[in-house]
């Protein structure tokens, strides 16, 4: 079923920007405009980091007074953003703050301070078999408790951000599952947040609204909403709350044998996997399950990916910075191969004064020949960018093959069941080509490079299957492919890139 003329409005917040977009569905094929375009801006008061929770409202109401103004259909509203944030709300129904940004120096000592004293970073990754960061928001919780934060103390509910801007909306409270799933406070298993690791910090299950699934309705939009933009009783859908599980829904595979690399400053690398896959080797090689659409779970590492060259980028001098991406990437492409190879996940790139400095350290140290020219230091990124996605997608491989596990404390973990047969590069970096061809050939799987406006995508099509114009995920998917051009990309030079990831072990696992 389509109903032409009946338009989603979605609202995609990053770190730094956001934006709102419309798009509909006819003749099997998705369209996208973008409304509204503006930044995300850090707000630095006190030694504290915030985010303006109502700047980002006031550009939600912008861009639903601009489609009312045109006349526009919407038949419903979905938010998605960044992970792990969140807002305090209090008995009188206000928000009491604006909210902690993750970037906050509070979760520097955090997480080594609870894993310390309160639980072992072993148990911990067993309820919740997410990755380890600073700021994920079980550590924030403890570091504002252990501060004594006046607004934790006095919050009626917690709500992560994109409840909190549909609440703002609707008035209804609720706990997305894929947003909660960043939190390391929620159990893959269980599907809900885990009354141990809430009673670590002090809080309760009451304190958060209630677990909804992507495609529940919330709410309709309130009559104050409904007055501000000049709308009707619009209603504000449970999307894929965080980014990333919408632009993963937005994956146009066929079948269930794929993996996703979502290409951009950062890469994810994962698989959709029925069952969480939290044993040893997960906890080892710090995999993450986050939550996925349809009750699945996205089982994925994070990788550096971009940020080395958009960082080496901003340092070269003017005329190279002049150059576009295509020239500067083709430029790379004469450089001999594999003359040096980095680990692009080494602590020394994490947040370096100079990154070309850092990669000609890494260099010196594992003695190998160092780079000078940005070419050079392009070539040395891309072949050890796709080198390191070799690696990862290794790991991925066996993950899938392995029989059941045991993880410890005794619970049983069950691989996906599938083999890999395609790697789907989603995101900004399916635009390079050059980059895209390397990882085919350091894979050795078939590559498929798109679409771009992923998450966008992902948040309008599971609006569009909460209205029932898709049955299900594969439907999406489907349509997504007819939709999109995507750019096949097949393994070439297989001795050359087996031979390079030899060297890419002997240096990574020396250094």
């Amino acid at each position: 079923m389509e109903k032409k003329n009946c338009y989603f409005f979605a609202v995609d917040l990053g770190a730094t920007s956001g934006r709102t977009i419309i798009g509909n569905l006819s003749d099997g094929m998705f369209n996208l405009e973008e409304i509204t375009r503006f930044p995300n801006n850090l707000i630095e008061q006190g030694g504290h980091f915030y985010w303006d929770i109502y700047a980002l409202y006031f550009e939600i109401i912008r861009g639903l007074k601009e489609v009312a103004r045109r006349g526009l259909n919407i038949t419903s509203i979905g938010i998605d953003t960044w992970g792990v944030d969140f807002v305090f709300i209090g008995d009188d129904n206000a928000i009491l703050r604006n909210p902690r940004a993750y970037r906050d120096p509070i979760t520097f000592d955090a997480m080594d301070d609870y894993l310390c004293h309160v639980l072992p970073r072993r148990e911990v990754y067993d309820i919740t078999g997410i990755q380890f960061m600073n700021f994920n928001s079980i550590f924030q919780l403890y570091a504002m408790k252990r501060e004594q934060n006046s607004a934790l103390a006095m919050a009626k509910k917690i709500l992560f951000v994109p409840d909190a801007l549909s609440w703002m909306l609707t008035g209804n409270e609720v706990c997305e599952y894929t947003i909660a799933s960043t939190s390391q406070l929620l159990d893959p298993r269980t599907k809900e947040l885990d009354e141990r690791l809430l009673a670590s910090i002090g809080l309760t299950r009451s304190k958060f609204g209630k677990m909804v699934q992507p495609g529940t309705v919330i709410g309709m939009l309130t009559d104050e909403v409904q007055r501000l933009t000049g709308l009707g009783p619009v209603p504000v859908i449970a999307v894929a709350g965080h980014d990333t599980a919408s632009a993963v829904a937005a994956v146009p595979a066929k079948d269930e044998h794929f993996a996703y690399l979502s290409s951009g400053t950062w890469s994810l690398m994962g698989i959709e996997a029925k069952d969480a896959i939290i044993n040893d080797l997960s906890y080892e090689r710090n995999f993450t399950n986050e939550g996925g659409i349809e009750g699945t779970t996205r089982f994925l590492k994070n990788i550096c990916g971009m940020w080395l060259y958009e960082r080496c980028r901003k340092e070269w001098p003017e005329e190279v910075r002049q150059l576009s991406h295509p020239e500067l990437q083709g430029s790379a492409m004469t450089v001999e191969p594999f003359r040096s190879i980095i680990n692009p996940d080494d602590a020394l790139f994490a947040n370096p004064d100079s990154m070309i400095e850092a990669i000609q350290q890494y260099c010196r140290q594992t003695s190998q020949s160092v780079p000078e020219t940005p070419a050079e230091i392009c070539r040395c990124i891309f072949d050890s960018l796709a080198l390191r996605y070799k690696q990862v997608f290794q790991w991925l491989q066996e993950f899938m093959e392995k029989p059941n596990g045991k993880a410890e404390g005794g619970s049983t973990v069950k691989p996906s069941g599938t083999d890999i047969r395609v790697l789907h590069i989603i995101g900004g970096g399916s635009l390079n080509k050059y980059l895209n061809q390397f990882t085919a050939n350091a894979t050795g799987a078939t590559v498929l490079a798109g679409p771009q406006e992923c998450t966008a995508i992902g948040n309008i099509m599971l609006q569009c299957w909460a209205a029932g114009l898709v049955k299900d995920i594969w439907e999406m998917r489907a349509i997504i492919a007819n939709s999109t051009e995507l750019v096949k990309y097949e393994p070439q030079d297989k001795e050359a890139w087996d031979q390079a990831f030899d060297k890419y072990l002997r240096i990574t696992n020396n250094k």
